[in-house]
């Protein structure tokens, strides 16, 4: 029936498309539902066409959105009507209303199977639909057998037994335990024998569900999928409507070799050499060409020949044929032919010897690991692993070196790992491993584990030919000006250990060594200083007899640890000094360590773990999750492993690109990490590349003094800092009593950094205090560069930090003297626990000379830098925002005197402050949309919605919402939005202030739909 032959429908159709706003939309839909809901009180009075027509109206407002919590009694009493337009509506909108455990399906049950056992095709074929649309464990008790009936009955036509079989596939795989199907075998080939190609794809469809649940049962299949294979590859007898460009029924051919790949090898040779002729020819006939369709379809048919090919174990000449073809796929344009072509060589190695011509194609294995998509830079470092052996070995893990300072961050910690087990297992001689895992650790420290370095250790331990080698180039790694703290350990160790063997050689003096290392103490955290604690008394063991300078400065580093609350760092500088006084003795009790017992690699171990699976069981892996991805019905779509989701009221399932808005730019400086508590919880590493040198011509110039620190300067975790900070804290610089002035506005140097994660935060004639920072969700990491200008130290140097309450902050130790001309770094971490606008106060002091100055300064830690901008589309944006209908959850206030931008300088600004304008989902062209999620530990990821109107007559004027699912957040957000548009910024409250409560905002007008479902449902009519 058209649709202008229900005019009523029609007309409550474009009322609604006429709705200037969502507020007359809802209006209208609950006029007409409150309608509807009145004339079915009075259902005796109601024609079949007029319940018909509200029946539509209903599935129209459900439709939109909109719950409809009544009238299914009517809908489904449609179902039993005689005649078809009133049993069509029944059927379509109770499958769409009703799930599988709804009451009123039980009142159904008898009318759908009437239907199903009837003479009439029209009727069968909408409650076989609708069945299997449903598939409720009821509708499989009750109608399973009588669908199984029509599937094998020779009266009924193709189109029937088609929609039988897909039915009796979805009760099937909904409810196994239900649906019997003992003594199926014999059926299910005598359904293979059937010439439609309708019905035969769909019980292939059925076959393939039944035989990967038991195999066994159905041998007396396999022959026949061989025929049918046959058939299709040589053309026989396909009609054209199932001709797919040229391609005999693809979907036929997938189907019928998945189906083949759950019976194990096949051993009757007839049925073998068949089977190879078809795949033979398969793999001759495809190529890439300029149709898209025409490639989708048949590189469909050859990957799952491949896959079939790989199950079977087929002879070398056509494994080595199936490389050369795939050597060919990895070289075209096209990424996802590339992506297959990887994927499917990495499956090729893990099932057959072909290694060997593998390595033929390492050139352009190698070129994609360098393409824009991560996916296939994946697949790529997945093959060269798998490929990597004694010959190639150091060619591959060069390359995995050489990559690794520019890849992406998602990638780094995979790459170090592969690329360490890749360098044990196939290192030509033992400096070289050296010389890979120490170029690792300075590139990429971050994403070097443990397990790494220590293995390192155990190999330079055991051989003593490789002892000075290992020491000496520790030793070139410490003379850089900043390495890793991973770098730090490894190196100290070394030293401490073997440096007496570099004793002849230039700069290698105990008390050079000792400087070197020492230099890098005011970097390090607390879980590292016990290692350097140990290298000291190493090294005054090994300087017998001792120098005396020496020894007092190793013993006041001793002296100074005595009384550290770290237990570990406090008991090794006491017994430290305790055996240091014992004199040569001390040679004896700091002996070497003796070598490590021989014992497996964990990282070797860890690799192997992962590599049992066998090729049948990784096929049948893989078609168990295709045979689950192919289901009617998802009951969960979240992911089972991955980033933060979007919980609470908002439940849009995706998470924006992490390392999309971090500066990656290179810098000479590896990173200095604070190991603090909150390093442990990062929920993605940062960059390595964080720590560059923002003082330009300050950089270190020749090893800084011995900067002895102060315990009294640690901020360790600041928890028992008072809540209660003065409210100076915040006065601009240019207001302290301070003799010295700034240089610069420290105000707008602030701001500035509000906006981008690197800058200088403060600088004045002595000192110079530069920020780079990083932010990964609820986690940040900044680091402080404390950089002295002048050729005098300076001294009593103090840095504390003041943090609101809803920021948990760990500074590193700060040394107390700044050597002159020289850099200090001092890494800061940040967990941000719940929304707010309130500014951490870094308390500053030093002395130079006779001056002392004190600054406070506000650290650009806020709101924004814990937004992630990202993308949603119409279909995303609107449930979310209906969803949210009014205060607390979403507030709207108009605001006067803003700054009057161009609309497209107010959108750069606000994907400045990490808010992603989404175009298209307004139509007023003077709006704009925006979204973003903010992470913090008591919201997770919740994701943030924006709407600013504005007035092209006056731009100084604008009406703005902002909706999330979480109060607190929508009014933090909304304010710090405001204060970004106001003509003159808003200075950010400090700790002490008190978060406002939140203002009663009147309800929204959210931005209509661009889509109307209206068309759909015409469609159906």
């Amino acid at each position: 029936m058209a649709l202008s032959g229900m005019r009523g429908l029609s007309v409550f159709i474009s009322d609604i498309r006429n709705c200037p706003n969502k507020e007359q939309e809802r209006l209208r839909v609950d006029k007409e539902l409150g309608n509807i809901r009145t004339r079915f009180k009075h259902e005796k009075g109601l024609s079949p066409y007029e319940k018909k027509k509200y029946v539509w109206k209903m599935l129209y407002i459900y439709m939109l959105g909109y719950d409809v919590d009544f009238g299914h009694m009517e809908a489904v009493s449609l179902i039993s009507a005689p005649k078809y337009p009133e049993k069509q509506v029944g059927y379509i909108v109770t499958s769409c209303l009703l799930n599988e455990n709804h009451d009123f399906l039980r009142l159904a049950i008898n009318t759908v199977r009437n239907d199903i056992i009837g003479r009439n095709e029209t009727f069968q074929c909408l409650a076989l639909t609708m069945v299997g649309n449903i598939g409720g464990r009821e509708f499989a008790e009750s109608l399973a057998a009588d669908v199984q009936k029509l599937l094998i009955s020779s009266s009924c036509r193709p189109l029937v037994r088609k929609k039988a079989a897909l039915c009796l596939l979805r009760l099937y795989r909904k409810n196994p335990d239900v649906v019997n199907v003992d003594g199926w075998a014999d059926r299910m080939a005598q359904l293979l024998d059937e010439r439609d190609l309708g019905v035969l794809t769909s019980s292939m469809s059925l076959l393939v569900a039944l035989v990967s649940n038991n195999h066994e049962a159905y041998w007396s299949c396999l022959p026949k999928c061989v025929r049918i294979l046959e058939r299709l590859a040589r053309n026989q007898d396909i009609p054209q409507e199932y001709t797919y460009y040229g391609i005999p029924s693809p979907w036929l051919q997938v189907k019928t070799m998945r189906a083949l790949q759950y019976f194990p090898t096949i051993e009757d040779p007839n049925i073998r050499r068949s089977l190879f002729e078809v795949l033979q020819r398969i793999l001759m006939g495809t190529d890439v060409v300029k149709n898209v369709n025409k490639n989708n379809a048949a590189h469909a048919v050859l990957f799952e020949a491949l896959a079939l090919v790989m199950h079977l174990d087929a002879e070398k000449e056509m494994m080595s044929q199936c490389v050369a073809l795939l050597g060919k796929f990895i070289a075209v344009r096209e990424p996802n032919i590339r992506y297959l072509g990887l994927e499917n060589m990495t499956r090729m190695l893990m099932v057959t010897d072909v290694q060997d011509i593998i390595k033929r194609h390492q050139a352009q294995i190698i070129t994609s690991l360098k393409d824009p998509d991560i996916s296939i830079r994946r697949r790529a470092l997945d093959l060269l692993y798998g490929m990597c052996d004694v010959s190639n070995a150091k060619d591959i893990v060069e390359e995995l070196l050489q990559y690794l300072s520019s890849a992406d961050f998602a990638m780094r910690e995979e790459l170090s790992l592969k690329a360490a087990i890749l360098a044990e297992k196939f290192a030509p001689d033992l400096s070289w491993y050296v010389d890979v895992i120490l170029q690792l650790i300075d590139k990429a420290g971050d994403f070097v584990s443990d397990d790494i370095w220590f293995r390192v250790v155990q190999f330079v331990t055991n051989n003593e030919d490789l002892q000075p080698y290992a020491a000496a180039k520790a030793r070139e790694y410490l003379e850089k000006p900043a390495i890793h703290e991973t770098m730090v350990k490894v190196s100290a160790h070394l030293l401490g250990e073997f440096s007496h063997l570099l004793a002849r050689r230039p700069g290698c003096s105990p008390k050079e060594i000792f400087m070197m290392i020492h230099e890098k103490l005011p970097t390090v955290s607390t879980s590292t200083i016990p290692i350097l604690l140990s290298t000291y008394a190493k090294i005054l063991m090994h300087t017998q007899p001792p120098d005396q300078e020496l020894q007092n400065q190793i013993w006041a580093i001793f002296n100074k640890y005595e009384s550290c609350i770290d237990v570990e760092i406090q008991q090794r500088a006491i017994e430290y000094f305790a055996l240091s006084r014992k004199g040569a003795a001390l040679v004896d009790i700091l002996a070497e360590m003796p070598k490590f017992p021989e014992r497996q690699s964990a990282l070797i171990r860890r690799a192997e773990d992962t590599e049992v699976d066998t090729a049948e069981q990784s096929a049948i892996k893989l078609r168990a999750q295709q045979h689950m991805s192919n289901a009617l019905v998802v009951t969960d779509q979240r992911p089972a492993n991955g980033p933060p989701q979007i919980v609470g009221p908002l439940s849009i399932v995706k998470v924006p690109n992490m390392s999309g808005d971090v500066d990656h730019t290179s810098a000479e400086q590896g990173l200095t990490q604070a190991n603090g508590t909150l390093s442990k919880v990062d929920p993605q590493p940062f960059s390595p590349d964080l720590l560059g040198d923002l003082l330009g011509p300050l950089a270190i110039e020749g090893p800084p003094g011995a900067a002895v620190q102060s315990d009294q300067n640690a901020v360790s975790g600041l928890e028992g800092v008072p809540s209660v900070v003065d409210t100076n804290a915040i006065v601009p610089v240019g207001e302290q009593a301070n003799s010295v002035q700034p240089i610069g506005n420290t105000s707008e140097r602030f701001y500035a950094l509000c906006l981008k994660d690197s800058g200088v935060l403060y600088e004045d004639p002595y000192i110079q205090i530069g920020i780079k920072a990083e932010w990964r969700a609820q986690h940040g990491r900044l680091v402080l560069f404390l950089g002295n200008k002048n050729t005098s130290p300076l001294d009593s140097v103090q840095a504390l930090i003041l943090p609101p309450a809803h920021l948990k902050m760990e500074l590193s130790l700060v040394p107390e003297t700044i050597p002159p001309r020289a850099q200090v770094q001092c890494p800061l971490e940040v967990l941000n626990l719940r929304p707010s606008r309130d500014v951490a106060v870094l308390d500053f002091s030093y002395k130079f000379v006779t001056n002392m100055i004190n600054v406070k300064l506000r650290l650009p830690a806020v709101l924004n830098k814990f937004l992630q901008p990202i993308s949603v589309s119409a279909e995303e944006f609107f449930p979310q925002w209906r969803s949210l209908s009014g205060p607390p959850l979403k507030l709207q206030e108009v605001v006067r005197g803003v700054r009057p931008l161009p609309l497209v300088e107010m959108a750069n600004l606000f994907n400045s402050f990490r808010l992603m304008i989404c175009p298209g989902l307004d139509p007023n062209p003077n709006n704009l949309v925006a979204s973003t999620t903010f992470y913090s530990e008591s919201t997770r990821a919740m994701l943030c919605l924006a709407r600013i109107e504005t007035d092209p007559a006056d731009r100084t004027q604008l009406r703005m919402t902002v909706a999330s699912g979480d109060p607190i957040l929508t009014f933090e957000l909304k304010e710090f939005i405001k204060e970004q548009l106001v003509s003159i910024p808003t200075a950010p409250r400090g700790p002490t202030a008190p978060p406002p409560a939140p203002s009663v905002a009147q309800p929204t007008s959210p931005v209509a739909p661009s889509t109307d479902p209206g068309a759909l449902l015409a469609g159906l009519l």
